[in-house]
């Protein structure tokens, strides 16, 4: 669980923390577009190096952003085996029964491997050198022009804040949980697969209860001090953005072009 970086902060004064947070968002954007022209050796060496540049910007260590894809690793290594096996193409490396292993599947597989990588590593930038609440309000601050078209702004803010805000208390949660369960005897390691599932069980019924208190108490509370909504309201956190906002994103544009341009046709 300690494992996981979602909604957590690294307080710092670095670079990539002083920007604006919805230029941030909107870097994230351009990089989960433009990843996907990184098809050939130089793409993916000249992104690679992009992404290595804004870490160390970042300041945050390198060992961090590892251990943040250690809880992905499963899911990374399905995707991957499962474009290796049934991709087709090339000369034929190996082959038993029906599962064949090609030269372009083997090349398909260490591409998306690698944009798996580096999607999670980049959004774990933005997560790790942006608070959860600026997050939200960058994310209703782009939604903005979207309230004429009906589009609930302030109420998806709120939503991803809460999220966000909760996600370590969730995760202690089910530490606790966890824990509690152990005492009593049950074991999340030992059996099959199905075992393995079945134990959760435990796990997730107690901590669907808690959330659900913990909601209500929460609405109470809101609906205590009078919260009506985003209408009318002024804001403690102002968001200002900067010129090196406009250059992190026009170095990021010159990027995606510079990779639209070499890569493989």
């Amino acid at each position: 669980m300690d494992k996981l970086i979602i909604g957590r902060y690294i307080p710092g004064n670095s670079v990539i923390h002083r920007l604006d947070p919805r230029s941030k968002l909107l870097a994230m954007i351009i990089y989960v577009v433009i990843v996907f022209w990184a098809n050939n050796f130089v793409t993916n060496l000249l992104i690679f190096t992009f992404t290595l540049i804004m870490v160390l910007l970042s300041q945050v260590k390198l060992s961090f952003f590892l251990k943040g894809i250690q809880p992905m690793v499963g899911i990374i290594l399905f995707t991957t085996f499962f474009q290796m096996f049934f991709t087709q193409g090339g000369a034929i490396l190996f082959q038993f029964w029906f599962l064949k292993i090609t030269a372009y599947g083997l090349s398909q597989a260490a591409l998306i491997f690698m944009r798996f990588v580096l999607i999670i590593i980049f959004s774990t930038l933005i997560t790790l050198t942006t608070t959860p609440l600026s997050l939200a309000d960058a994310v209703e601050s782009l939604l903005q022009p979207l309230v004429k078209f009906k589009v609930p702004a302030h109420e998806i803010g709120l939503m991803l804040s809460l999220s966000l805000r909760f996600v370590p208390t969730l995760m202690d949660d089910t530490t606790r949980i966890m824990n509690a369960q152990r005492a009593r005897g049950v074991d999340f390691g030992e059996g099959n697969i199905f075992q393995k599932v079945k134990s959760i069980i435990p796990i997730l019924i107690p901590l669907f209860a808690s959330s659900f208190k913990r909601a209500d108490a929460l609405a109470v509370a809101m609906e205590a001090r009078g919260y009506q909504g985003g209408e009318g309201r002024s804001k403690y956190r102002l968001l200002h953005w900067q010129l090196k906002d406009s250059l992190a994103l026009l170095i990021l544009l010159f990027l995606g072009i510079l990779l639209f341009v070499l890569k493989a046709k």
